[in-house]
């Protein structure tokens, strides 16, 4: 069987081989691009993007609860939340374990308050958490103003992305998108169109495949994330083709290095 011979010469060749290559280029960089599916200069109203619904609280949850009067010195007996070990970043610069101030959420679901004692807020929002505490905070203060949020929202960001930690964050309304930020960005090797998502549901772990290429993204119920949810960035095929080659180009460092000392052995023998 002969095999066909290729003539570089041939100008119907170079021009095919020029555009493949630029076919190629053009379905790398596609893949490294959010929401490619969005028409160039064009304005589009996402009329079914995912409305944002309050996070719930759940067991383990640490919340920073602040009991307001006109008499900051009654007040006080409630205000004095536990110091209460958590892991997390604060920033790119500042991971690691921190001490939070705060009311840490049991295995049943209470918290303890000074005066105020043993309360049930597990599955409640922090707004309905606040008029719950508000309602008990009555029978001992006038007119109190009771602040309730999460002091340990954090989610977890893993894999292809710059900056992978877990991250503590002062807001609740929080995207996929604002995680991708925390974390730097995934790297060029990430893969966007395939980004898992695992999220405590009822005790069970659930798990979803996220397509950031895809804008219905913005319509997905998991574009807004709860607290403890982990996000992971697999690579894409580029990074295995760039170890490859880099243990290609290893090996031949090391057989060339091993091909001059067998000539310089010959030589002195």
């Amino acid at each position: 069987m002969s095999i066909p011979k290729i003539h570089l010469h041939n100008p119907q060749y170079l021009l095919y081989l020029l555009l493949t290559l630029f076919l190629l280029q053009s379905c790398s960089v596609k893949k490294t691009v959010y929401f490619n599916d969005l028409p160039a200069d064009s304005i589009r109203l996402l009329r079914a993007s995912t409305a944002f619904t309050d996070p719930t609280i759940q067991q383990d949850d640490i919340l920073n609860i602040t009991v307001q009067t006109s008499d900051p010195a009654s007040a006080a007996i409630s205000n004095q939340a536990t110091p209460v070990q958590a892991v997390g970043a604060s920033s790119a610069s500042n991971v690691g374990n921190q001490l939070i101030s705060g009311y840490l959420v049991d295995k049943n679901g209470y918290i303890n308050i000074t005066l105020l004692g043993d309360i049930y807020v597990k599955g409640l929002t922090t707004f309905q958490a606040r008029e719950k505490i508000t309602n008990l905070a009555k029978k001992y203060y006038n007119d109190p103003n009771v602040l309730v949020r999460f002091a340990n929202f954090k989610v977890t960001i893993l894999g292809e992305v710059t900056r992978p930690a877990t991250y503590s964050l002062p807001n609740e309304k929080v995207t996929i998108l604002d995680a991708m930020g925390l974390a730097g960005d995934m790297t060029i090797y990430g893969r966007r169109d395939n980004v898992l998502l695992a999220r405590d549901h009822d005790g069970q772990k659930e798990l979803v495949r996220l397509n950031l290429n895809d804008s219905k993204l913005f319509s997905s119920p998991y574009f807004y994330l709860k607290q403890n949810d982990v996000i992971y960035v697999e690579p894409g095929k580029g990074k295995a083709a760039m170890n490859n080659a880099s243990r290609t180009q290893t090996f031949a460092l090391i057989g060339s290095f091993l091909s001059l000392l067998v000539v310089v052995f010959t030589r002195i023998n």
